[in-house]
């Protein structure tokens, strides 16, 4: 395919590519500012094949973004939430010489060259790339490993490419689409959102962090359309609305990832006439596959929805033998080629050219997918399979809980038993237990509730669950 950035000035030179803060870029304008960010790059790591970014939402973020494309250089993010430790090993694992920072960043890290953004100056000529290889290693991300360290995940350009194509028939977008980007662009979610920009030839209003007053502000009164949120941000955005208030007019999809959400917060969109997709992908396979059509938002609580179009879905064991409820396999176009430097590790979950997620679910009579959770942390309690993201998800309606990890310990009489992990206020044991036993079966209800002081979760924000299961001995029970 013919370089995106490229073609794109050239069918829509005028049209906004880009929208930060007050500042807002045309396509040539953003192609003219990503080589002349390009040639200051060359002049510093001209024969660096990879060259890591460290960044948040911001403008030069997304310009940086562009200009590696332009030096068909390979882009690996970098979690700046990670500790220095954890970026060092991403680093050395991805054979990294040359990371370019934001201003802000602080950390000293192991690498050849640290280079601020505002620290490159010196240019050298270069001659844009003219055409993206469909199989061209384009970005890695570091998947957040909860009991091993995490993998380098390979996203092609074809990757990019048939996942954009995939939600714009998904979500019927169109040129005259904006899309707010507020999860971070150096994640799937985000990066994602600059991806399809280049290829629908839509506006991105990017925003550096998540604000719900704020974002609010901007959907009440900006011709924005598509927002893709996790559960707590559409939680946040609907608490802080207006009962009286809607977005504007064009709005048409709150693309939801990261979990499902409840029937109250459906209903509280619906009311404020927020269409919510409810969603399910993963960093291997360059964002969602399967999506909700928000129709059926309430008819199928709980349900991420049906493969995209391009996408196909089956139910099987671990063999890849087909069962009713089992682990989740997937074939799609957008799957990654493989994890950086460990090339059997891809071929370990394929079977017959189908992808084991290694998530638990099953397929209801109408096609629609359930995802149960991860099959490591499934609980069996006396012969019963209790999946912790299911107990979760019912207790998020409890008035005064702010987190709950739900955790299996062994047990003498039922092989293994529920118990929960909480964060919140003015918790009572009893309250909590007759909460579940009124929404869920008995065995499901979690037996004992401990008090965390701190919350473990990975740099993506996954609750690290085998971490509260080492510590629960010294952890206080709630009585």
């Amino acid at each position: 395919m013919e370089n995106w950035l490229i073609k794109r000035a050239a069918l829509t030179p005028n049209r906004v590519a880009i929208q930060y803060e007050n500042k807002k870029l045309t396509f040539q304008e953003v192609l003219e500012q990503a080589i002349e960010m390009a040639e200051k790059i060359a002049f510093v790591a001209e024969n660096d094949p990879r060259i890591a970014l460290i960044m948040n939402n911001t403008l030069t973020g997304y310009l940086a973004i562009m200009a590696l494309q332009q030096l068909g250089k390979t882009i690996v993010f970098i979690n700046r939430r990670l500790s220095a430790d954890e970026i060092n090993y991403q680093l050395s694992n991805a054979g990294i010489h040359t990371v370019l920072t934001d201003d802000n960043y602080i950390q000293i890290l192991r690498v050849n060259r640290q280079i601020k953004f505002s620290d490159l100056s010196l240019r050298k000529t270069i001659v844009p790339v003219v055409t993206f290889d469909d199989n061209f290693v384009t970005s890695i991300m570091y998947t957040s490993g909860t009991t091993s360290q995490p993998k380098g995940v390979m996203q092609t350009f074809q990757n990019h490419f048939y996942s954009a194509m995939a939600s714009a028939l998904n979500l019927e977008i169109r040129a005259e689409d904006s899309w707010l980007a507020v999860v971070p662009i150096f994640h799937i979610s985000g990066f994602s959102i600059v991806m399809r920009g280049l290829i629908y030839g839509m506006r991105v209003v990017l925003q550096r962090k998540f604000d719900a007053h704020q974002i609010n502000n901007l959907l009440v009164h900006e011709n924005i359309t598509t927002m893709s949120v996790v559960p707590v941000m559409l939680k946040q955005l609907l608490v802080d609305l207006p009962s009286e208030v809607n977005y504007n007019k064009k709005f048409r999809a709150m693309l939801l990832g990261g979990g499902p959400t409840d029937l109250l917060t459906l209903q509280q969109a619906k009311n404020h006439r927020i269409p919510v997709i409810q969603s399910y992908g993963m960093t291997e396979t360059a964002s969602q596959v399967v999506a909700l059509d928000s129709t059926y938002a309430e008819q199928k609580i709980g349900s991420v929805g049906k493969p995209l179009f391009p996408v196909r879905l089956k139910i099987a064991d671990q063999t890849g033998k087909n069962t009713q409820q089992g682990n989740i396999w997937i074939q799609t176009p957008t799957l990654t080629i493989g994890y950086l430097n460990q090339p059997d590790k891809l071929a370990e979950k394929m079977v017959d050219g189908w992808f084991n997620t290694e998530d638990y679910g099953y397929i209801d009579d109408e096609g629609f997918l359930f995802v149960q959770g991860r099959e490591g942390d499934m609980i069996n309690s006396g012969g019963e399979n209790i999946f912790p993201n299911e107990v979760e998800d019912i207790y998020a309606d409890y008035q005064g809980l702010e987190k709950i990890a739900i955790i299996g310990v062994l047990d003498d009489k039922w092989g293994s038993v529920p118990v929960a992990i909480v964060q919140g206020k003015n918790l009572q044991v009893e309250q909590l237990i007759q909460f579940g036993r009124r929404r869920i079966a008995h065995y499901k209800v979690p037996k004992r509730f401990y008090i965390a002081d701190t919350w473990h979760t990975t740099a993506s924000g996954k609750t690290q669950r085998n971490l509260f299961l080492a510590e629960i001995e010294r952890l206080k029970e709630l009585k």
